[in-house]
């Protein structure tokens, strides 16, 4: 009985190493071809825009805008929701 646990075991790990072989050569390719994916993008790669500076003057007429824009989308809701609790 101990042989055959023994040799059950073996077999295991005699698997088990053949797995890892082969999931170490599938790594190290797919390392590689990482690897060149990125040496090849970096030189036709396009810089970013800079970004926008924005005036304090320019905010404040945003977020005015927003208010207003929020302000009517809540007063559309609260109507809305009038319209179905009176039916």
């Amino acid at each position: 009985m101990a042989n055959n646990v023994q040799g059950v075991i073996e077999k295991a790990l005699t698997n088990l190493r053949s797995e890892k072989s082969r999931i170490d050569r599938q790594i190290s390719a797919l390392q590689t071809a990482l690897t060149v994916v990125r040496n090849t993008g970096s030189d036709h790669a396009v810089a970013p825009r800079p970004r926008r500076k924005m005036s304090a003057e320019a905010r404040r007429a945003l977020a005015k805008r927003m208010k207003a824009y929020w302000a009517k989308r809540r007063a559309a809701a609260k109507a809305q929701a009038k319209k179905t609790t009176k039916k």
